[in-house]
């Protein structure tokens, strides 16, 4: 948009962290008058920000790389943004940001209901106040009252190829013909309301044809919709041969954009020192620089200033380390190429008997005396967190269905650049958290108690249905798809419910939201059986990820309160007896048992299998059966 005075740049402002969950490229912002599409790559711009900063996480780059088959990312880039909007709306900051576009096209006048696209000549733009870009408005020029808000008509159309495009409204009220009136008829749109769905009409003026937006729901309005045409507005392309029915969607649906991402934190080697750590981390920045000019880059290259505490003999000689250790694991790579493993470095180090140096993006403390005394038959290990780093990356994103984190393929994945980017948007927080091991023997005995267990067979099967029933229409053949492929087993359902009551527990009593908190759970793999942690840990970027009353949490006796109460209130649920009764049986393909919003469910931010996996009968006793991990309160 040009700047002048009904014409300014800036509409609305998000989060970082909404860029890579709920607004990030691709997805369509709602802003109060009017919907935006945020655009992609290509058109993003730091060329404005000499001072921009890629955010450094080696291990998360070479995810990001294996898992868009390319290396051209080379770096892990933030969202453009300048520093001074509030003190100047007019300066520099204000064109500085993330590029939109409006989106859908087609708008409504909310005074006389006449419906048109943008490009039709009909509806002007005004944003003239630089401190109020909420304010920013389409407005119709043709209407008889002066100036009347135009909205954005609220319907779009996508497939499971991950295409968007407008709505066809011409092309839908004549039923797939032309109006026999006038080449470009005049529309309008009204919205009756009503309580059995959508119930709009759309009307020609010109030729007094009118039909129902019902007649475009369901599988049988698709049959009344064109063929896909293959769009993607972000990236102002159309992709040929797609070959899927379009689905209708509203704005603000919440499947019309899900975010394809990767997450680590920012953990040391196994073993390895804080010089080491911060040498891995900027590896790319010092690995070129020769030992004599260490002195000025100390005094004028930002990196090196992060190695003040060290001599540079300390850090030619852990330069020199990790050289040898990255040829070692080049080698090693050339016989196992395959997915870059995130989460075998962190348990490592929380599983390790010996803890890594402190630094300023991990430090980790166990208590001298272990796991409290009432808490030993409940938890191995404790350990406190005190300082975490974690680096999210958006790597595409999906429509109408969810990613799945085991088996990304299955989900067309939508790219975020016409080409190959040589960046991705990415975003870094700082927080506290609580690192809880349980005891393997424990969990081998409760394993092989429940493996027969007519719940868990129900757990399995409603695994199979669902993963039947949400990609049969994307696969070629139902004979060649595993069902039960990447099925996390019990022990996960046992530690992802135990990470639940735990996260509502101390959302209830200690104050932090559930939206505030987030969690990663370390559960046996095919190579790594035993693996069985939770980490519980904060993941917003403001002052209550960063005060340590979560690490407080770990304090033996404030554990042991926070634990029997967390187990207590597990074994009742307002919703009981449904509740407490619920199983998967077919045809359902729901996959949680004794769960719901009231005792288990947390926020979609918090919980990294969208509150799915969830079952209260595997953690206590609710319905008399033998299959609870802790049949006793400690």
């Amino acid at each position: 948009m040009t700047e002048n005075a009904l014409f300014r740049r800036r509409v609305g402002s998000v989060r970082p962290s909404h860029l890579m969950f709920t607004s990030g490229v691709g997805a369509l912002v709602d802003l109060p008058n009017f919907s935006v599409l945020v655009k992609g790559l290509d058109d993003w711009s730091h060329q404005s920000l000499p001072e921009a900063m890629p955010i450094n996480e080696p291990r998360l780059l070479k995810a990001v790389q294996w898992s868009l088959r390319t290396e051209s990312v080379r770096s892990l880039m933030p969202a453009p943004w300048m520093e001074g909007l509030d003190k100047d709306p007019n300066g520099p900051a204000a064109r500085v940001g993330v590029p939109v576009a409006p989106f859908p096209n087609w708008f409504r006048c909310t005074a006389c209901n006449d419906l048109g696209a943008l490009d039709s000549g009909v509806f002007g733009f005004e944003n003239g106040k630089a401190r109020k870009p909420h304010e920013a408005r389409f407005f119709h020029e043709k209407c008889k009252r002066k100036k009347p808000l135009a909205v954005a008509a609220r319907f779009v159309l996508s497939c499971t190829n991950g295409h968007l495009d407008e709505f066809p409204y011409s092309h839908f009220v004549h039923r797939g013909g032309d109006c026999p009136v006038a080449t470009h008829p005049r529309l309008r749109m009204d919205d009756r309301g009503g309580n059995l769905g959508a119930n709009v009409e759309i009307k020609c003026v010109n030729c007094e044809e009118r039909r129902n937006i019902r007649d475009a729901q369901g599988k049988r309005g698709e049959e009344n919709l064109p063929r896909c045409r293959g769009r993607h507005p972000h990236l102002g392309i159309f992709d040929k041969g797609c070959d899927r029915a379009p689905k209708m969607l509203t704005i603000g649906a919440s499947n019309q954009w899900f975010a394809q991402g990767l997450a680590a934190l920012a953990v040391p080697q196994s073993g390895a020192s804080a010089l080491g750590a911060k040498v891995e981390q900027h590896w790319d920045n010092i690995e070129d620089v020769p030992r004599a000019m260490y002195h000025w880059a100390r005094e004028n290259a930002p990196v090196f200033k992060e190695l003040d505490r060290w001599t540079d003999d300390e850090v030619a000689e852990a330069i020199e380390a990790h050289r040898a250790r990255l040829a070692g694991a080049g080698d090693r790579d050339e016989n196992t190429k395959g997915p870059v493993d995130l989460r075998t470095p962190e348990w490592e180090v929380f599983s390790a008997a010996k803890l890594p140096d402190p630094s300023d993006d991990f430090t980790l403390r166990r208590d001298l005396d272990g796991v409290p005394g009432p808490l030993k038959d409940i938890y191995a290990d404790v350990i406190q967190a005190e300082r975490l780093r974690e680096v999210r990356a958006l790597i595409g994103f999906t429509r109408l269905d969810a990613p799945d984190p085991e088996d990304a393929e299955l989900v067309q994945m939508v790219p975020l650049a016409r080409s190959s980017p040589s960046w991705v948007p990415a975003s870094e927080v700082r927080g506290e958290g609580i690192f809880l091991k349980l005891p393997e023997d424990l969990l081998q005995e409760w394993e092989g108690r429940i493996a027969g267990s007519g719940a868990l067979r129900a757990h399995r099967e409603a695994y199979g249905r669902y993963r039947g029933n949400r990609y049969s229409e994307r696969i070629a053949s139902m004979a060649d798809f595993d069902v039960m492929a990447h099925w996390p087993g019990a022990r996960f359902i046992a530690l992802h419910t135990l990470s639940h009551l735990l996260i509502r527990t101390i959302s209830l009593e200690c104050g932090y939201s559930s939206a505030s908190l987030s969690e990663r759970i370390y559960s046996g793999t095919e190579n790594d059986p035993n693996r069985s942690g939770i980490l519980i840990y904060t993941a917003v970027p403001d002052a209550e990820g960063t005060l340590g009353g979560l690490v407080s949490l770990a304090e033996p006796e404030r554990l042991v309160q926070l634990t029997r109460r967390a187990l207590a209130d597990a074994r009742h649920c307002s919703s009981d007896p449904l509740c407490a009764e619920r199983l998967p049986h077919a045809p359902a393909d729901f996959l949680h048992g004794a769960a719901c919003h009231v005792c288990l469910f947390v926020s979609e931010t918090t919980c990294e299998r969208g509150n799915k996996f969830l079952d209260r009968r595997f953690v206590v006793p609710i319905d008399g059966s033998d299959l609870a991990l802790y049949p006793e309160l400690p």
